[in-house]
């Protein structure tokens, strides 16, 4: 996801203490000779530019090494639990990527063969889910993630419906998607960005999914799809795509079902291969899966697959010739590098099929292994086990026993801040509306993320809990206070322009849910 970036007016720009910046001191001035250490230069005296580029240059040395020593300020992305995104690859894996970090993608007619590994991820992932080899063909792209992924594939079900629509002789107006309150928020841009409206199905205390029936039962003459989820990404539960696509069948209604694939798309195949969710069902007509999550790529890759050509409306790709060969495009952007599309084809090829079913099965486990440690600390787990859902664990506090005891004096926010403190990033999030506002934590298990290490967190949970069973409800409050106002870096963040902070129009803004982070 990419912020929206104030720039700062010029009596922002130096924010020292008045104080500090009356402070005058004569001391050496002499232009460097660059034979002492990086930290023995004027640069590292000097304050690193920020908002305007500098008239001079710096070597390069010292330019690696201050932007490097900025960087260890970052949390350690094996301690985030809160991303599914992948935090490690091997180093042929790293190499490869490395050495093609100035290849252009797009340019087919330079770049022939990384064009080609393209086609070959394409048709692997796309065989994967059962891609049906009748009719005009299965088609699909790279993409730079499953954001762009399903941008794509809504403005396909659009236009498509748009077209049935004017063929028919009726209005073109007021189009509908159909998925649940608990979706990802590029869905939200989605629709807000193609003008679509939404009609969701809303979760409950005791159901975290859509239910077949209540999404089917939306269905209406402007309705150009339905979202079914693999894998939601607060309890990682996947929503039942076959269920969803037997109802229409049986009613004899013709509308699409999109899958979002983004983290389950990898991870089903291997762990629960007789589950029907994907082209085996006939209503399935695309579907998006990101190779930066459970396909175990680097950031930003994502991939997206049509059932059949003819579910890619022909106006909505472009014949191009612009860098020297003739191709056809379907995305948003333009030029892109290459290094992230053959980090794909490396584990795909490297690890098989027999590599990603070890991988996704040691996930499970360790997964379930989370999950019954939870339990028996008292927690009440909302994540399914066995090869259910993802292979995340999804909990909250347990309600008293005694309905007359003593109110909790903590809540997860509080948990989640205790464990930050402890170097975890184990997120708390507010539930989807109508869920009674629930509220949550949930674990990503990871490639990396070894039985040694979650043996470590549990204890890490334990030693939080106590903690805060020790204080009183005023100290707490304290405490969370000042970790929100001086440890947490959402509050500390100053590139949120004021016209942009705490917006009304999205399901958070309306309902309080916290789009969760992917």
């Amino acid at each position: 996801m990419v912020h929206l970036t104030k720039i700062p007016h010029d009596s922002e720009v130096n924010d020292l203490p008045e104080a500090v910046k009356k402070l005058g001191l004569q001391l050496n001035n002499d232009d460097d000779s660059f034979t002492t250490s990086v930290y023995g230069s004027k640069f590292a005296a000097e304050d690193l530019p920020k908002h305007e580029m500098p008239e001079n240059e710096m070597p390069k040395e010292i330019a690696y090494r201050m932007i490097k020593d900025e960087l260890s300020l970052d949390g350690n992305p094996m301690l985030n639990l809160a991303s599914f995104v992948t935090t490690y690859m091997e180093e042929e894996a790293e190499k490869l990527m490395t050495e093609s970090f100035s290849k252009n993608f797009i340019d087919y007619e330079e770049y022939p063969q990384s064009a080609d590994i393209q086609n070959r991820c394409v048709s692997m992932i796309g065989r994967l889910f059962h891609a049906p080899s009748d009719g005009e063909g299965a088609v699909g792209t790279s993409c730079v993630g499953s954001s762009e992924a399903i941008m794509l594939a809504v403005l396909a079900m659009k236009r498509r419906w748009k077209n049935k629509r004017i063929a028919d002789g009726k209005s073109a107006e007021h189009p509908n998607i159909i998925m649940s309150s608990a979706v990802q928020v590029c869905w939200e841009k989605a629709t807000r960005y193609f003008e679509i409206d939404e009609k969701l199905v809303y979760c409950t205390p005791e159901r975290f999914v859509i239910d077949p029936e209540q999404t089917v039962d939306l269905v209406d003459e402007n309705t150009i799809g339905i979202c079914v989820i693999l894998g939601t990404t607060y309890t990682g539960e996947y929503e039942d795509v076959k269920g969803v696509n037997d109802l229409l069948i049986q009613r004899g209604i013709d509308v699409p079902i999109h899958v979002d694939a983004a983290s389950g798309g990898f991870v089903a195949p291997f762990v629960v291969p007789e589950m029907e969710w994907d082209f085996r069902c006939e209503k399935v007509v695309s579907i998006n899966v990101s190779g930066h999550k459970y396909g175990l790529v680097y950031p930003g890759v994502g991939w997206v697959i049509w059932r059949d050509a003819k579910f890619l409306p022909q106006e909505l790709v472009f014949n191009i010739n612009y860098l020297g060969a003739d191709q056809s495009s379907f995305t948003l952007n333009f030029s892109k590098g290459a290094s992230q599309v053959i980090g794909q084809y490396y584990q795909l090829i490297r690890l098989g099929k027999k590599g990603y079913r070890a991988i996704m099965s040691n996930l499970t486990r360790t997964a379930d292994y989370l999950s019954d440690a939870l339990t028996a600390l008292g927690f009440v787990i909302m994540s399914k086990k066995s090869g259910e859902g993802l292979p995340l664990v999804a909990f909250r506090l347990a309600a008293p026993a005694d309905p007359d005891a003593e109110e909790r004096n903590y809540d997860e926010f509080a948990l989640a801040h205790r464990l930050r403190a402890r170097g975890w990033v184990v997120p708390a999030y507010t539930m989807a509306p109508h869920t009674g506002e629930l509220k949550m934590l949930r674990v990503v298990v990871r490639e990396d993320f070894s039985k040694n290490r979650c043996d470590a967190l549990i204890t890490d949970i334990r030693y939080c809990q106590q903690l805060l069973e020790q204080l009183d409800k005023d100290s707490i409050h304290k405490q969370e206070e000042f970790i929100r106002k001086h440890s947490m870096n959402s509050d500390q963040a100053k590139h949120n322009h004021p016209r942009f902070r705490k917006e009304k129009h999205s399901i958070q803004g309306k309902h309080g849910k916290t789009h969760s982070i992917c």
